[in-house]
């Protein structure tokens, strides 16, 4: 239970699925990643490969899934056909690509974050995400969710950049750099030991923190003195249960004033 609420699990794949296998891959081994994505195009799969969209840098980001989908295209993946889908485009288009990929016309698909939700091809057996350290760990989570919707073993390919700095290097970066850097060599490393989304929410808690309970600031951790959200889970437990059968024997707190 979380707070007040109640909640129900469901803590297992649907009959048939498999877990998807996440690896974490850097620059330097990109051309493994990309061999995994042609093995499984050749096995008449279908995959994607998804650009980080910011909205701080969103026409940066955008040319980058533009000319990544060229790249591509005419070279590593010229041998499959290859669509683009991202935000910009109108309606129609963007529709006219979903189904020429659902219906296997378009082997492989550069796209970016919008094909977030709502997207269901079960063919679609390997998701490659680029900029893997730019994505939060829910997103990242949802992005995954995109393949292993079949009884095909599904792969999520994680590309990240600079994680795996000397420590040399590391010293010459700023400090809130040297963090976020190592924050988001927690994320990803959290996403490649658990396909479980109680599990990563519990380890994006630990990670970011809870932000404000009364403030606007939604993440970070609380001015607490002692307490931990995380580690005094356990305590917290008991602490409603309590709270639950006091109101239960004296609701009116006559007795406990």
């Amino acid at each position: 239970a979380y707070g007040d609420l109640d909640v129900s699990v469901i803590d297992a794949l649907p009959p048939g699925r498999k877990p998807v296998r996440t690896f974490l891959f850097s620059e330097g081994q990109r051309r493994k990643a990309y061999q995994i994505v042609r093995d499984e195009l050749r096995a008449d799969k279908q995959a994607y490969i998804v650009y980080p969209l910011v909205e701080e840098s969103e026409k940066v980001d955008l040319q980058a899934a533009i000319q990544g989908a060229e790249q591509l295209k005419n070279g590593e993946f010229s041998d499959f056909r290859v669509g683009l889908l991202h935000g910009r485009m109108k309606a129609v288009e963007k529709e006219a690509v979903m189904t020429d990929f659902k219906a296997g016309i378009i082997q492989l698909l550069i796209a970016t974050t919008v094909i977030e939700v709502g997207v269901d091809v079960p063919n679609a057996t390997v998701i490659l995400i680029e900029h893997a350290e730019r994505f939060g760990l829910a997103q990242l989570h949802q992005l995954r969710g995109r393949v292993g919707r079949s009884s095909h073993q599904a792969y999520c390919l994680l590309m990240a950049q600079n994680l795996g700095r000397r420590k040399t290097e590391s010293r010459r970066r700023t400090l809130g750099s040297e963090e976020s850097m190592s924050a988001a060599g927690e994320r990803l490393e959290a996403l490649v030991r658990s396909n479980d989304g109680f599990v990563i929410a519990e380890d994006d808690l630990r990670i970011r923190g809870p932000g404000e309970f009364f403030g606007l600031r939604q993440w970070g951790m609380p001015e607490f003195r002692v307490a931990n959200l995380v580690r005094d889970g356990d305590l917290l437990e008991q602490a409603r249960q309590e709270a639950f059968s006091l109101l239960q024997s004296d609701p009116g707190l006559k007795e406990s004033a």
